[in-house]
This record gives C-alpha cells, structure tokens and sequence, in this order.
C-alpha cells in the first residue's frame, strides 16, 4: 500500500502495542518541515532542543502517548564517518527525542557491511507492519512518500535488519560526532 492508500504513521503508531522500531540509513535529508530548523543551525550553531517549542512539540506528543502506552520506542540510525553536517544537526537534537521517549543508537556504516538492509529507512510496528519511507536523491520526500508493507518475508527482513544495528549501534549518549 502507497502513502495514498495505506494507513497514516500516526495509525499506525496508534494501533501499535509493543513495540515501534525506526531505522535510519541516510547520511543527509532535506524534508521541508525540518529545512528552516536545519538552516538555522548551520548559521548559528544552535538546535533547537526545547521539546516544548513548536518545532518539537508535536513529535513529543506522540512519543509520549506512545510510550506513555508501554510501547517501546527504538531508532537507529547507520552514518558514515566522518559524519555529514546533516548527522551533526541530527545528533544535536537526538536529545529531544530521548526526552520524548525513543531509546536512539548510532552505528558507523563500517559496521554495518555485512548486514541485509532494505533499501528504504523504515518503521517496523510490532512486527506487523512495516512503513517504508521513500526519499528523493536531494532527501527531500518523493512520491509516493511512503508504502505499508506486511508480508512476513519483508516484515523478518526488517526485523532481522533493525535488531542487527540496533545490537551493534552505540547508544546516543556514548556516541560522539
């Protein structure tokens, strides 16, 4: 199912019980809801990491409610190293999404050779579904922006994929850009 006929992330975070795992594997995105945010760092240095501005506040909802559920609320992110800007600016506001909720680790892509990975960043919700987040060459969306995936075969590979990283991944708080 595309984007245009599948569930919304926000159902689908809302109909998970157990567990909801995001896995990363882009060096740099360029979506439009964070090019203000990111532009502004690279001028000043400073992230927004108040999780009560408007910025974050609506991604610290969620996370809440969901975990505030007792679901468990993973992210993973593979970066080259040196890390892009892109990875700093990710890094300096990986804060915020701890305080939300989410448990973050890092894993350099050298760990990551001998590792099936889907071609896509994903989130894998209770081992049900699978969304696969589609981005352009430039990171920003692409069309369809996303597709809702259930086949067990493709829901063990993620899950075979997510667990792997998120064994080897360093955990935010260790992990120094």
């Amino acid at each position: 199912m595309t984007s245009s006929d599948a569930p919304s992330f926000e159902d689908l975070l809302a109909a998970t019980q157990h567990s909801a795992c995001h896995l990363e594997m882009r060096d740099a995105y360029g979506v439009g809801d964070e090019r203000e945010d990111f532009e502004h760092w690279r001028r000043t240095g400073d992230r927004d990491t108040d999780p009560t501005s408007a910025y974050w506040t609506p991604w610290v909802e969620l996370i809440g409610r969901t975990s505030g559920r007792g679901v468990t609320v993973r992210r993973a992110r593979i970066v080259s190293e040196p890390v892009t800007e892109y990875i700093k600016y990710e890094h300096a506001g990986a804060s915020v999404n701890v305080h939300a909720g989410e448990d973050v680790r890092w894993l350099p892509r050298r760990h990551a050779s001998d590792i099936a990975l889907p071609g896509n960043d994903f989130w894998l919700f209770d081992r049900t579904a699978v969304l696969f987040n589609h981005f352009a060459g430039d990171g920003n969306w692409s069309e369809p922006k996303w597709e809702v995936r259930t086949e067990p075969a493709v829901i063990e590979l993620a899950a075979r994929a997510f667990e792997t990283v998120w064994e080897r991944g360093i955990p935010h708080e260790k992990y120094v850009v």
